[in-house]
């Protein structure tokens, strides 16, 4: 099947030498990040992958851990590399499909992912494990979790469904409090209530505590505090839920694991339910 190679407009594809071997952490530092005023701290090689009808092509998962601004994060990348060539590229095209090849690659989920703590609905036993992503200020998040959420506590013998808060904040300020809330209300063990800020009508530019507090307290009559939602616990749990969503390449919600793996689709787990 006939590939082009399709060059990202920021960062250009590079040749290696053909009998070299490929070495991530040097091709980051002295090709993919060419700003001066970003330094490269470090890179982690998460996953490697066959590419689907790439043949001799690898796709590379990484973290970088990058310092911009005297500020140190870690961002995910993802790179494709032809071994037996020596190519490297940012993308890959599949002029017949006219789609990119390998834009559903993701690494799969460790054990660690399947806590207690995350788990918000089903049976930790449960045949089948579902975890989730998301915002509940993004319009599929909107349309999707709140739909598995009910389907899994009417099937809590075959799915155990995982939930991470993953905040969109540059389009979605709101979500950064709502995200707080949602974590406040899961520790109480008030779930239902927590999902119930899908629902919430408030401007998505919003950031005012006070104002997002009494949304929630007239719209859904749930009351919480300023020092309920700025516990030390919530800030260091929202955050903790961000880096394994960076650990796992995220970039968009709704995402969605069944069974520790991708899935596009989203609502793949609704195969698995008995008619």
């Amino acid at each position: 099947m006939s590939l082009m190679l399709k060059l990202s407009t920021a960062l250009l594809a590079t040749t290696l030498l053909s009998n070299a071997s490929f070495n991530l952490e040097e091709y980051v530092k002295k090709d993919l990040i060419k700003n001066p005023q970003i330094k490269v701290k470090g890179v982690e090689l998460i996953a490697k992958k066959d590419v689907p009808y790439a043949k001799d092509w690898k796709a590379y998962m990484f973290l970088m851990n990058l310092e911009i601004k005297n500020k140190t994060d870690k961002y995910p990348e993802t790179v494709y590399v032809n071994e037996k060539s020596g190519l490297v590229a940012m993308n890959l095209y599949n002029f017949k499909e006219h789609k990119l090849v390998g834009k559903n690659l993701r690494p799969e989920l460790d054990a660690s992912y399947y806590d207690d703590a995350h788990l918000i609905a089903g049976k930790k036993d449960a045949k089948h494990k579902l975890v989730v992503f998301s915002d509940p200020m993004c319009p599929f998040c909107q349309k999707y979790v709140p739909a598995i959420y009910e389907d899994v506590k009417k099937h809590p013998d075959d799915f155990a469904l995982y939930y991470y808060h993953m905040p969109l904040t540059r389009i979605h300020p709101v979500s950064e409090v709502l995200t707080r809330v949602m974590e406040a209300l899961q520790k109480k063990g008030k779930i239902d209530d927590a999902m119930k800020m899908y629902k919430l009508n408030i401007p998505l530019s919003e950031t005012n505590e006070d104002k997002i507090l009494e949304a929630i307290k007239k719209q859904f009559n749930i009351e919480l505090s300023k020092d309920e939602i700025n516990k030390e616990e919530i800030k260091k749990a929202i955050k903790a839920d961000k880096e394994k969503a960076t650990r796992v390449m995220l970039k968009g919600t709704p995402t969605v694991y069944l069974d520790g793996k991708y899935d596009p689709e989203v609502t793949s787990y609704k195969k698995l339910i008995k008619k």
